[in-house]
């Protein structure tokens, strides 16, 4: 016994310890939260819509000038539709100019300066002018209000669920508000636009003389973009797309940002401005690059599910086959974490019957697949028939007939013919023993009858 448990022993060791990489390998190794520094994050991939990070994404805020996203899509709707034109030159009114507050950001934009619609666009886009905003609302909808419930219609169409608008520009209102996730969908809107990212990707533009100002020369408001103004912040990944601050929004910023074949869109909703040694650090812009570089470090493209990939079986009647394979429909590429591979994903399986009636033929859908780990579904797709399977018509009749006796005329009228030959068989041996009865005596009678009447 000690001889054997000397040899068993140190071998149980050796198989514990060999086995023990093994099952780590399998556990998918997920990066860690990068806890970026405001009160809503996003980092959402532009190809797929994949959510790569999120905080507080469906959190009400406040969006500063991010709200004039939402104003560049409807000027681009009004260009593109033909109601106005790029080129269009149009007169700064006094309404649009004199009704904002001294402290809000502005292009020095005077009443009765003429500006063509493309550089109000610019100096809303660039330096965030929120009498460009007042101007183009009204050129596009003839007054403020007007435009300012187009842009909730709009926010509403888009499927935004969180956010109100009050005015063209963003300057504080407590009925003015948005989340990160909304913000998302109106940026995805805008960039659908061929001429939104010019805008919104410029770090420098020349505004030309107009009827009352010399050459305007305006830099950008978004330090990703350029270092004019603040060093330390430059991102060349990162492609526009809009700043907003103010004291109840905090620091906001909306960017974009590629490195090979992954592009991202970012929203930061509620920064701070922070001092550290001295040093300032304005987070909408740190904790923007931070986000891409953990979207970027840590996540890839994968192909999860194959088109041939057989997922199940299910079960077949009416034919000689008994069931039919299922498998995806396509093939599925998504943004995963590069640590989680597609044989870590569960497979949850929603089919529209549990069985099917033949014929059947390939292609046809009979479900869904969710494809998840813990609760993020990565994607969902439809299951098909993977070959065609033939009816058998042995089969059909059967089941016709059965259908047919099943019929509640059938049956009453079934049991209506059971009681009618009952019937028939009663009367007929009724009728049987009468006869007998009195054809038996008679006959008798007759036949035996030897004497004379007296």
């Amino acid at each position: 016994m000690k001889r054997t448990l000397s040899v068993f022993l140190p071998a149980l060791m050796l198989v514990s310890l060999l086995a023990s990489p093994f099952a780590a390998a399998a556990e998918p190794s997920l990066p860690a939260d990068p806890e970026i520094m405001a009160k809503a994050a996003l980092l959402v991939d532009a190809e797929t819509d994949a959510i790569a990070y999120e905080k507080n994404a469906h959190q009400i805020l406040y969006p500063a000038s991010l709200t004039k996203i939402m104003t560049a899509i409807l000027t681009l709707e009004a260009i593109e539709s033909g109601r106005i034109s790029l080129y269009q030159e149009v007169t700064a009114s006094e309404t649009a100019v004199k009704s904002l507050p001294s402290d809000s950001s502005n292009a020095g934009i005077k009443v009765g300066e003429v500006l063509t619609v493309e550089n109000l666009l610019y100096c809303m886009m660039v330096v965030s002018a929120n009498e460009s905003a007042n101007i183009l609302a009204e050129t596009v909808a003839g007054s403020i209000p007007a435009f300012v419930a187009e842009m909730n219609k709009k926010a509403e169409a888009l499927g935004c669920e969180n956010t109100h608008f009050m005015n063209p520009h963003g300057y504080h209102d407590s009925q003015h508000y948005t989340s990160a996730w909304d913000m998302y969908l109106i940026t995805k809107e805008a960039m659908r636009h061929k001429d939104f990212m010019r805008f919104a990707d410029t770090a420098n533009i020349v505004i030309p003389a107009t009827n009352m100002s010399k050459e305007r020369n305006y830099w950008t408001t978004n330090h990703l973009l350029a270092t004019w103004r603040v060093l330390g912040y430059r991102n060349p990944e990162a492609h526009g797309i809009k700043t907003g601050s103010t004291d109840a929004a905090g620091l906001c910023l909306i960017s974009s940002a590629q490195r090979g074949t992954l592009h991202y869109v970012s929203v930061i909703l509620g920064a701070e401005r922070t001092e550290e040694n001295g040093v300032g650090n304005l987070r909408s812009f740190s904790e923007t690059t931070r986000m891409f570089n953990y979207g970027f470090d840590n996540f890839g493209y994968q192909t999860i599910i194959e088109a041939k990939d057989p997922v199940c079986e299910v079960a077949v009647t009416l034919s000689e086959v008994e069931r039919v394979v299922v498998s995806a429909a396509e093939d599925t590429v998504v943004l995963m974490p590069n640590g989680l591979k597609p044989e870590h994903l569960e497979r949850d399986i929603h089919l529209i019957a549990e069985s099917v009636e033949a014929p059947l033929q390939a292609g046809t859908k009979m479900g869904t697949v969710d494809l998840r780990y813990g609760d993020t579904v990565y994607a969902t797709v439809d299951l098909l028939a993977m070959h065609d399977v033939e009816v058998s018509e042995k089969l059909v009749f059967i089941r016709d007939a059965k259908e047919f006796l099943a019929r509640p005329i059938v049956k009453i009228g079934a049991v209506a013919f059971v009681l009618l030959i009952l019937l028939i068989i009663i009367l007929r041996l009724a009728t049987r023993r009468r006869r007998y009865r009195y054809g038996s005596r008679g006959g008798r009678s007759r036949s035996g009858y030897r004497g004379r009447r007296r």
